[in-house]
């Protein structure tokens, strides 16, 4: 065995034993040592997982656990044993959440400061992300699935308030449904194939083709990744568990979580099912279109917000939307313009979400409104929110660009989508951030309307400290994508066929103009936003009171209530077993 394939396990044992060793000693040990301890866990599950991207461009790189290989089981195409394997873009974006781990829990110095209780979900919930970039079988898969559920529950709810709990309460319910959907989707392909290791049950998949209970099967599974994603209409926990989870929490959900989610949906998509003509048909048609529907509502109920977090947590359904429309294509330009687009979006929302917990704790609001001009002497923060809300807007630098232009390329209806889903929350948090620290804001909009929480976070952190990783975190996000493709480019063939020789990924298209297009959109709608007077004539109250009758419409369904959530994921496993049924 060679040293990538020995380290293969550590990145999920490592943050296990340590969370384990400070669950025994956290009553003796000093928080600021917990805290240590976990961010330099982070640190080095992200060094070892660069280490096996970069091992794995030379080949996969496979561990079967217990020695139980294929060759175990004395039959040709039975496997028992339960395997990593790590393919460069999985064991990177694994990488990519240690980092943001190391981030997060360095920006949360101070949070805690009883029995390290935050720093021990942390460090699982670590573990169950990187377990869950690197498993090889989908029944191992649906167990990190579960251990980064009950993780996430149980860190939505830390701060233990009546809106916590609640916010933990929709969380719960809603992903637990998304567990079973799972659980049983994961029964009826192993049923039909006989495995669970995605080589063989993609081998399986290809000698059977189209089959009813294979179709069943992956309905079910899906549903179950999309809602873990948050994509419409799966989405709805997604603002009540950011508006009230602690904001350090809030940066591994949007910048990683959510997107892990997305990525494990296209990583079956293509290594299971990529033979199976229904699968691929609706991958290629639905979901390009609830991707649409995912990018545009997302987008326009962030212009509607003016709760920071909520505005955040719609903005990260809007942008998840954006990568399921670009990557539907099941192609490895549009594949790779994902991997980057998940890199680009997961830096820039986890500083935005890090100046919302600044927020939080030195003025006791998360609210743009209530905050103006509050903000004016953090103006370090100001700044940061500014450029953050400039990426996200399409500022023609940077991965998040060159990730946009790369899912443009493949059509101009995902081009149209982009560049409005882009502009709307690029704006959207422009508009806040001059509110807040510049004190330039017109009047208030549809967003006057929209709900808001009353809460604060522990204000006795450095402001220099918090600033630090999400400073940090933008300096990434500065990172050319040219860079950073020719490693995307020669690791795409290995994700969509590990153990074949997929085709290179082409150059796309110069796009000179497009580039400029989501940019030039969203100064104009943060103008607009700026400029935007009292409704005092007539025409002007009209058409202010059907853009707010528009806009109540979509939070009228975003009600709060989990009954109402659980009916849209009814509809939405309904319509994707009716596509799949007349694929």
């Amino acid at each position: 065995m060679n040293l990538a394939a020995a380290l293969l396990p550590v990145p999920v044992l490592l943050p296990l034993g340590v969370a384990a060793a400070l669950l025994v000693v956290s009553h003796w040990l000093p928080s600021p040592v917990s805290t240590v301890l976990a961010i330099a866990t982070a640190l080095a599950v992200a060094v070892i997982c660069a280490f096996l991207a970069h091992a794995a461009l030379q080949g996969p790189v496979l561990q079967w656990f217990g020695g139980w290989t294929p060759a175990s089981s004395h039959r040709p195409g039975v496997v028992l044993g339960i395997s990593f394997l790590a393919d460069p873009i999985s064991a990177a974006i694994a990488a990519f959440v240690g980092v943001l781990f190391a981030a997060a829990l360095t920006f949360a110095w101070g949070y805690s400061q009883e029995h390290s209780h935050f720093e021990i979900l942390m460090l699982l919930f670590l573990a169950a992300m990187a377990g869950f970039c690197l498993t090889h079988d989908l029944f191992n898969l649906f167990v990190w699935f579960e251990l980064m559920s009950v993780a996430a529950f149980a860190l939505t709810a830390y701060p233990l308030g009546k809106s916590s709990l609640e916010g933990a309460f929709n969380f719960t319910i809603i992903n637990g449904l998304g567990s079973f959907m799972m659980l049983a989707g994961v029964g009826f392909l192993y049923a039909r194939t006989g495995t669970l290791d995605f080589t063989q049950m993609g081998r399986a998949v290809t000698g059977i083709g189209s089959d009813a209970v294979l179709s069943a099967g992956f309905c079910l599974v899906a549903a179950a990744l999309l809602t873990k994603a948050a994509i419409v209409p799966f989405h709805m926990w997604l603002s009540d568990a950011h508006a009230v989870a602690p904001s350090p929490v809030s940066v591994i959900f949007s910048g990683a979580m959510v997107s892990v989610a997305l990525f494990a949906l296209g990583k079956i998509a293509v290594q299971v099912f990529v033979h199976d003509d229904a699968v691929m048909t609706v991958a290629r048609s639905l979901f390009v279109w609830l991707g649409a529907a995912t990018a545009l509502i997302g987008g326009a109920m962030a212009w509607a917000q003016r709760h920071l977090k909520r505005l955040l947590a719609f903005s990260t359904i809007a942008h998840l939307g954006i990568m399921l429309v670009g990557a539907a294509a099941v192609a490895p330009p549009a594949m790779a313009g994902f991997v980057l687009y998940l890199f680009g979006h997961g830096l820039v929302k986890a500083s935005l979400f890090m100046v919302a917990g600044i927020l939080l704790a030195l003025r006791a609001s998360g609210d743009e409104i209530v905050l103006y001009g509050k903000g004016r002497d953090l103006w370090p923060a100001g700044i940061a929110m500014s450029i953050a809300g400039l990426l996200l807007g399409g500022l023609p630098v940077g991965l998040l660009h060159t990730a946009a232009d790369r899912l443009e390329a493949s059509k101009p209806f995902v081009s149209a989508v982009i560049i409005l889903a882009t502009a709307l929350t690029g704006a959207a948090v422009l508009r806040a951030a001059a509110r807040i620290f510049a004190t330039v804001s017109g009047a208030p909009g549809p967003e006057i309307t929209a709900p808001t929480e009353r809460e604060r976070e522990k204000d006795d952190r450095p402001l220099w400290l918090m600033l630090l990783p999400c400073f940090a975190l933008l300096v990434l996000a500065f990172v050319p994508g040219s860079l950073v493709l020719p490693f995307v480019e020669r690791a795409i063939p290995a994700l969509l066929d590990p153990f074949g020789h997929a085709a290179a990924v082409p150059a796309p298209e110069e796009r000179a103009i497009e580039s400029y297009a989501p940019i030039v959109l969203t100064v104009c709608l943060f103008a607009l936003a700026s400029v935007r007077q009292r409704a005092t004539r007539p025409l002007s109250r009209t058409i202010f009171k059907a853009e707010t009758l528009a806009f109540r419409g979509l939070q009228f369904l975003h009600s709060g209530l989990v009954g109402d959530y659980v009916v849209w994921m009814i509809v939405g496993l309904a319509a994707l077993a009716l596509a799949l049924g007349a694929a």
